[in-house]
């Protein structure tokens, strides 16, 4: 029987108890399965064409507040005080500073929050908890301070393109600032989305298609049949059923715990142990799956996600989406996987620490992506074993692949080896993120005599390094340059680029590129 208690409503008990989850897991399904509802009905009858964007504020922002009470009872009131204290700031400070002002305020409200849940609380309980809305928000306040900061601040000289195209250049009142933050769309589980991208989706905006005006700079705007994301929702939706199916059948039969098991460890050979925690983290990954592309669809049900046509003329609907499932599982490479692990929040410490670091930008945004995450100490163990285990696969790729891309064979037996060699490396990373404390994550390093940390040292020291110049002179140029105009996307619907934690220190020199619609 379940019987982890809840913040939120008890209503849906006797479900949870039906179902074997604990009742906050439970509520935040239902939520989100209400959410999708709601989100084919706001498109339907709450379309921009047929009401007011005011009315469709007003209406996402009760729904979104609804479902949070629903889930978390009154710890929800912390969305609304972040939230307000922040709008406060913005107003307060002015332009200039409120950038600063917020993006401590908001990150340092998160991790009070996170310490009085993980220490006071529920150490080790990795369930729904009102510390993961959190999260967004806190992307959502931070990002939009900075954009505001760019476009009433900064001269237009001084921004990168994507800068540019994401400047926010006047106020948000506060209904439209408290609609983008708690809208029931995202409230729950995101994904981060742009504040112009949401405004436009609300303001019915986002199927215009742009052209250059005489002068270059106006734009004028002309309407296309508006595409349909029914198509876009239900495969989302059947990659969410599988998920969640696989998620209770075979993930509880594969715990990650199991690595660090006393027999296991004893009596296992080592390929044994190989195979075991390769499986065991595959079996960990689809309620992400499952939770973010779940959330994907519900932002599509509603409108919301599309991001222009591909060269065959078929709509898009992956502007915030936060995962690429079949590049992550087919990943030959740490960076491959990383790219498409988690996009969104990539995106944001690219935006608002990396390319505005001045001082060790990579030290600064790993930190802050620890810091964001929690404070279990797993968490840092994770990041750390990845800084190591990035640095080194850059350096062996660096120095051998060359010799492995001309004949087809080849290629073939060099994608398969480092498949099998990233696959492991990931899982090897990520353990203590899964177990959370610091003892059983030494124990299972500790049992793999710290193998991969050896080697991926071995190679930083035997391996010549080749520094990526290139992508730093490039990083500069964008810096220094002064843009004539605009780029052509500065006012579409979003980014055709996705970045992770990894790839956001390594390769940010890449700017994401604004989507001409």
């Amino acid at each position: 029987m379940a019987t982890t208690s809840t913040t939120g409503s008890t209503l849906l008990q006797p479900l949870s108890n039906a179902v074997q989850l604990p009742i906050d897991q439970v509520n935040f399904v239902v939520c989100q399965l209400f959410a999708l509802l709601a989100a084919i009905w706001f498109r339907t009858y709450l379309h921009s064409s047929k009401t007011s964007s005011f009315m469709r504020h007003v209406v996402a922002t009760l729904l979104g507040l609804y479902l949070a009470l629903f889930c978390f009872g009154w710890y929800a009131l912390h969305f609304l005080v972040q939230s307000g204290i922040s709008y406060c700031i913005m107003i307060i400070i002015g332009v200039e500073n409120m950038h600063t002002y917020c993006f401590l305020f908001a990150l340092g409200y998160l991790t009070v929050c996170q310490i009085t849940r993980v220490y006071i609380f529920d150490y080790g309980q990795y369930s729904a908890d009102f510390s993961g809305p959190m999260m967004i928000i806190t992307q959502k306040i931070t990002s939009l301070a900075y954009e505001i900061h760019d476009g009433m601040f900064r001269k237009d000289e001084e921004l990168t393109p994507s800068q540019r195209g994401l400047a926010v250049r006047r106020m948000p009142s506060l209904l439209e600032y408290l609609s983008y933050n708690c809208n029931f769309m995202g409230i729950l589980a995101g994904p981060l989305c742009s504040y112009k991208d949401y405004i436009t989706f609300i303001e019915g905006r986002s199927y215009h298609m742009a052209q250059s005006g005489e002068n270059g700079r106006e734009e004028i705007q002309y309407g296309r049949t508006e595409p349909s994301p029914n198509i876009a929702v239900i495969q989302k939706l059947l990659v969410c059923g599988l998920s969640l199916l696989f998620h209770l059948t075979i993930s509880k039969t594969l715990p990650v715990e199991y690595n660090i098991d006393e027999h296991f460890q004893a009596t296992a050979s080592w390929p044994t142990k190989v195979v075991y925690l390769y499986v065991s983290l595959l079996a960990a990954r689809p309620k992400y799956y499952f939770a973010w592309t779940l959330a994907d669809a519900i932002n599509n049900a509603a409108g919301f996600g599309f991001r222009g046509y591909d060269e065959n003329g078929a709509a898009r609907w992956d502007l915030i989406s936060n995962l690429r499932i079949q590049q992550i599982e087919m990943s030959t490479s740490f960076k491959m996987f990383l790219d498409n692990w988690n996009i969104q929040t990539a995106l944001w410490l690219k935006r608002v620490c990396y390319e505005r670091a001045s001082l060790s930008p990579t030290i600064q945004t790993f930190i802050l992506s620890a810091i964001w995450h929690g404070v279990y100490p797993g968490y840092y163990l994770t990041f750390l074993t990845g800084v190591l285990m990035t640095l080194a696969a850059r350096a062996m790729r660096s120095n051998f692949r060359h010799y492995f891309v001309k004949p087809p064979q080849v290629k073939l037996l060099y994608d398969v080896v480092t498949w099998i060699v990233t696959q492991i490396a990931i899982s090897y990373t990520v353990v203590p993120f899964v177990l959370l404390s610091i003892k059983p994550s030494f124990m299972f390093y500790s049992s793999w005599y710290y193998c991969l940390h050896i080697v991926g040292i071995l190679v930083l020291l035997l391996l010549p390094s080749k520094k990526t110049q290139r992508g730093k002179n490039r990083h500069e140029d964008i810096r220094l340059s002064r843009s004539k105009k605009f780029d052509e996307g500065e006012n579409s619907l979003g980014q055709n680029s996705f970045y992770t934690t990894n790839n956001v220190c390594n390769q940010n020199q890449e700017m994401a590129s604004r989507h001409s619609s």
